[in-house]
């Protein structure tokens, strides 16, 4: 029997009144700087509101709503990112030219991600009224929660990577629910990759993976070769932009990850400091920063020090990093297990998400609708055994599916699902592998997105297989 509720409606009238009670209206919620937002202020032209304010209120401690009008490109970062807060700058200026509200921005991310989470509700419609009770009581539950939603009170790049891994997701599976999918869902596809893979260098090898499903999409219409050829085309630029957005990376990004990937990475907690070193080909005398990270300041040798330019910057890449864990996967493994131990933090609990007006002590963070957040993070094993766990049995489920698929399009579907989880190994190791062990609780943000993503799929899996199940039964 076919139901009438309209699960997306009903879906975005919950949605629009957490993300307007949360985040839009009352006490502002969001995420205090931690330096970040120097990237995209300089690139499109905002700045701090007050100049005079002291470092311990500007940075880590309080977040804030209002921001300065200034000029464009006082620097420049690359990133999908800038695209959206122009946007919110240039709306927010049509109501006060005087400061920009960061809210405005608050309620773009807030937009995209109901319209994420609704194409995701009408990809999964046709499996039943149980199935789409559960996926959308889930999307409120896990992907509302406020330790994701305070990040659209800022100017992380955070919440472009969350949403648009969604839009990519939910556009890719009703691509393959319809029978002959369009040129056009293809290029809606593609863009909401470009968007994710583009918005943090981090996100970088990312489009490497969803580059193989285009040229698996080739496939659908193998008659059309006009559709054959998109999809290949589209599929070979996303690798070649992937590529391009690691190698045009600005010089001073790339000299932090190194620092923090071998000083606070390879040479954290080393047995071996000099040893290390001399493997990696740079000289013992650079002991003395093992153990250090780059926003340190009382390091024995300055980071921005010119002998570390010969010394450290000229010498290393992250292919000899990727190469010497290649060679010790024991200490890679031992950086996972450490790394695990903040992977089941949605939000970084150090920044604070009140402004300092509202008299809360330094560093409050909200816990406002953050039952699943404080779920993971008190009651899930943050180990890597945990993790293990649930890739096995994720991939257990997708090969399953895909062995028994009996269409080209189910196949692919179990593909998308298993591109997915890789997208998730590569948002765990390549922060370990690329900026060591500092700020693991934001670096591992990608991760987190798609572990629970992982978890509502597989909920969704069980819940369908038990409908088919009572309806033969």
């Amino acid at each position: 029997m076919k139901y009438k509720i309209r699960f997306e409606l009903i879906y975005i009238l919950a949605a629009a009144g957490l993300i307007i009670s949360l985040l839009l209206t009352g006490v502002f919620i969001g995420v205090a700087d931690n330096g970040d937002f120097l990237r995209i202020m300089g690139s499109i032209g905002l700045n701090d509101y007050d100049p005079q304010e002291s470092y311990e209120d500007r940075y880590f401690y309080f977040a804030h709503s209002t921001f300065a009008y200034d000029t464009f490109f006082r620097g420049f970062y690359p990133s999908t990112q800038l695209i959206i807060v122009v946007i919110a700058r240039m709306i927010a200026g049509l109501f006060n030219s005087s400061y920009f509200d960061i809210r405005f921005l608050g309620a773009i991310y807030g937009l995209l991600l109901i319209t994420a989470n609704v194409l995701l509700i009408k990809a999964y419609r046709y499996k039943g009224l149980l199935a789409s009770i559960v996926l959308t009581a889930l999307l409120l539950v896990v992907f509302h929660d406020i330790g994701y939603l305070a990040y659209f009170n800022s100017l992380y790049g955070e919440p472009v990577s969350f949403i648009f891994l969604l839009l990519t997701m939910a556009l890719s599976l009703l691509l393959l629910h319809k029978e002959k999918p369009t040129k056009a869902m293809l290029v809606w596809v593609f863009a909401a990759c470009l968007f994710l893979v583009c918005s943090k260098t981090q996100n970088a090898p990312i489009g490497l993976g969803f580059a193989f499903l285009f040229w698996r999409y080739a496939a659908l219409h193998k008659e059309n070769r006009e559709w054959r050829r998109l999809a290949l085309s589209l599929g070979i630029a996303l690798v070649v932009i992937s590529a391009a957005s690691y190698i045009f990376a600005p010089k001073d990004f790339k000299q932090i990850n190194l620092y923090q990937t071998v000083f606070f990475g390879i040479l954290h907690q080393s047995p071996d400091v000099e040893g290390d070193l001399e493997e990696l080909g740079l000289p013992g005398e650079l002991s003395v920063l093992a153990g250090t990270n780059y926003f340190q300041t009382d390091t024995a040798i300055k980071q921005d020090d010119p002998m570390l330019q010969d010394a450290f910057y000229n010498r290393i890449s992250h292919a000899d990093v990727a190469l010497f864990y290649l060679k010790h996967p024991g200490r890679l493994l031992a950086n996972a297990a450490y790394a695990a131990e903040h992977s089941m933090n949605i939000r970084p609990y150090y920044l604070g998400n009140y402004e300092k007006s509202e008299g809360k002590p330094p560093g409050t963070v909200t816990f406002q609708y953050s039952a699943w957040s404080e779920f993971k993070r008190n009651i899930l094993p943050n180990q890597l055994w945990f993790i293990v766990f649930v890739y096995v049995l994720y991939y257990g489920g997708a090969l399953y599916e895909w062995i028994a698929a009996r269409s080209l399009r189910s196949k692919l579907q179990s593909e998308l699902f298993m591109v997915l989880g890789l997208v998730g190994l590569i948002g765990y190791f390549v922060p370990i592998v690329g900026d060591g062990m500092a700020d693991l609780s934001k670096h591992l943000f990608m991760f987190n997105v798609v572990f629970d993503m992982m978890l509502v799929a597989s909920v969704m899996w069980v819940i369908v297989k038990l409908s088919r199940f009572s309806y033969r039964s």
